[in-house]
């Protein structure tokens, strides 16, 4: 490949001998100072280990001790008694019996020019999320493809992973040159193939050297045994590389972690500031609520100081009382987003599918709160970046995603303001990670739409009707006796001059809801839809009661969220399984059991029972008179 390649906005500019027109000189000595976070990310065995474990050997930064464990380990490692330098990172008895990385492993170490921490990731597609964990830290990224297989999948995504995480770096180390003979066409053939990828993926800064990390060519020192490659050896580009492209985010971004209040004299806002600087007298605009207030002093740990930089946890004080909390964003001379809806690219990394309208906890910066994934707009072909239609995410697959916010939140493109611009999402029932994503933009739909404050309120309406507007959720198994509990219980409550409105199940189904089916983002999003009904029903003073099986507890959370904590009465019908199999009113159960309804409760799709219910109630065990009884008696301190 001679001369330049791919010189768009100077990103990849290839010489003959390997080096880039950025880095010509960095083998001369134009050294770099200062802390280097990288990674070393690729495809299951390409030697990540091996390399950085070489690389401490060879560099003599390891201590007397360690350097004779390595030795006595080796023994009854897998190479026959010759020094196995992955055994240097792969800490877990699991990794070592298995031979391949699990963890992440970090390391600091430092050179005469440098300090280092490096994270060791894994590269078997089941510890992807592991991966992900280490690109998130790292300003460089180390990929190695082997040299005898070329790229691999597990390549691919790696590279698409460290690019989403923003990572800007890239060495591409091809590895085992050894087993190629040192061969320069094997090399140019991969390091063409490196280049493609590096163009598909729009990566910036990428550098290309030829390795045998078992042997330690091009490791620490240039190899005698590729005479032809003309660049630097590994550690020496690490050593030198200028990770500092200039860029600088806009103005002052400061999220909130904390209120201190030690006493009634002082209130300051905690934080670490993520750009720009800020100093005594400057007015800041506190977001959501837009507020402005002027700096009254700075404090970096217990200290008075006058101005305070990115990087730095402060304390501000400011000179009037403003509305601030967790979550919150302290900003000057710059503008941020302030919406309900974005759309982003994801990560996604749970066992389970993610499919469209389920529900989850995000983080953004400092901030925790529920969202929604609205739709999977597409996900991307790990070989060739091709756009595919999904309805649905699988595990470690990457997709551009629509997710709605219960709330306003503060957020920036990924591009303009990184912490801001980043995320993860948390599933509601096991409180695990389950995506990680960056902001690609904000939806302009919410942009456009404004909560309308009505002259009539809610207490307006409740108080004109003598009573408290609460919604009665009923959930349960299919037979369970819901619809009849329920229906007893609204002519109770009309008797007693209530006002009420039944929303039950099969009713909305055949109206409101004529177009879901049930699969389980249908009955997520039947389950949505009621909620913001009931609510709206509550806003006109009507006491609500629904019927609704709901078996995801999830689902139920988010139905709490929208109508209100104070508002929402759930009632758990807990007929046992088999008392509803037994009366099948409607013959569901028989037709389930012979696989005429699919994805039915119970028989072949999960029922998730209340964990935290107002009011449990067993039908099997009373008449339904009994347990509209028991109801009635149960609610009243809520009505």
């Amino acid at each position: 490949m001679e001369g330049k390649t791919n010189t768009t906005d100077g990103k990849i500019t290839a010489r003959e001998d390997g080096r880039t027109e950025e880095d010509a000189g960095a083998a001369a000595g134009n050294g770099t100072s200062g802390l280097l976070k990288f990674i070393t990310c690729g495809s299951v065995d390409d030697g990540k280990s091996t390399l950085i474990g070489h690389m401490l050997y060879d560099a003599k930064l390891l201590f007397a001790d360690q350097e004779r464990a390595l030795e006595l380990d080796s023994r009854v490692g897998s190479r026959g008694g010759e020094i196995d330098y992955s055994l240097l990172l792969d800490g877990l008895m699991a990794e070592r019996e298995q031979g391949i990385t699990i963890d992440v492993a970090y390391r600091y170490f430092t050179t005469e020019r440098r300090s280092f921490i490096v994270a060791d990731t894994p590269g078997h597609e089941e510890y992807t999320r592991n991966m992900a964990v280490g690109a998130s830290f790292a300003q460089l990224a180390v990929i190695l493809v082997d040299a005898s297989q070329g790229i691999l999948i597990q390549t691919r995504r790696h590279a698409r992973i460290c690019a989403l995480m923003g990572i800007r770096y890239f060495v591409f180390a091809v590895n085992k040159m050894d087993l190629v003979r040192y061969s320069r066409e094997e090399f140019k053939r991969i390091e063409k193939e490196i280049r493609k990828l590096a163009v598909d993926l729009d990566l910036f800064h990428v550098r290309i050297i030829p390795v045998s990390a078992t042997e330690g060519d091009n490791v620490t020192v240039r190899s005698v045994k590729m005479p032809w490659y003309g660049g630097p050896a590994l550690l020496e580009y690490l050593e030198s590389v200028d990770v500092d492209d200039g860029t600088e985010e806009e103005g002052f971004v400061m999220p909130v972690q904390r209120v201190c209040r030690p006493d009634a004299s002082f209130r300051g806002f905690q934080g670490q500031a993520s750009s720009g600087s800020i100093s005594v007298g400057d007015e800041v605009t506190v977001l959501p609520s837009g507020e402005n207030a002027c700096v009254e002093s700075v404090l970096l740990a217990d200290k008075n100081v006058q101005d305070a930089h990115r990087g730095q946890a402060l304390t501000i004080q400011l000179n009037r009382e403003v509305d601030v909390s967790r979550g919150c964003v302290f900003v000057k001379g710059t503008q941020l987003k302030v919406s309900r809806m974005f759309t982003a690219s994801l990560l996604w990394m749970d066992d389970a599918e993610l499919v469209q309208g389920k529900n989850f906890l995000v983080k953004i910066g400092t901030k925790m709160l529920p969202a929604t994934v609205m739709a999977v707009k597409y996900k991307v072909d790990i070989h060739s970046g091709e756009h595919l239609a999904a309805a649905r995410l699988y595990k470690n697959e990457i997709a551009v995603c629509d997710i709605a916010l219960a709330e306003e939140a503060v957020f920036d493109v990924f591009a303009a303001h990184r912490d801001l611009g980043c995320f993860i999402l948390i599933d509601r029932v096991t409180n695990m990670t389950s995506a990680c994503g960056v902001i690609e933009h904000s939806l302009r739909r919410a942009d456009n739409l404004t909560w309308q404050k009505l002259d009539i309120t809610r207490e307006t309406r409740a108080a004109a009707m003598g009573q408290k507007p609460v919604t009665l959720w009923f959930t349960g198994l299919s037979g369970a006796g819901k619809s009849a509990l329920a229906n007893e219980v609204e002519k109770a409550l009309s008797v007693q001059g209530k006002h009420t409105m039944l929303l039950d199940g099969d009713n909305v189904r055949m109206g409101l809801n004529q177009n879901l089916g049930f699969e389980e983002k249908d009955r997520i999003e039947n389950i949505r839809r009621v909620a913001e009904v009931a609510r709206l029903m509550n806003d006109a003073g009507l006491i609500v009661l629904t019927s609704f099986i709901s078996p995801y507890e999830s689902d139920r959370a988010r139905a709490r969220e929208i109508i209100g904590s104070t508002n929402f009465i759930e009632i758990y019908v807990s007929t046992p399984l088999e008392e509803c199999e037994r009366r099948d009113v409607k013959g569901l159960y028989k037709k389930a059991r012979n696989g005429q309804i699919p994805n039915f409760t119970g028989v072949s799709s999960p029922y998730e029972p209340p964990v935290h219910a107002e009011v449990e109630i067993d039908t099997s065990r009373c008449t339904v008179e009994e347990a509209a009884e028991y109801i009635l008696k149960e609610i009243g301190k809520y009505l």
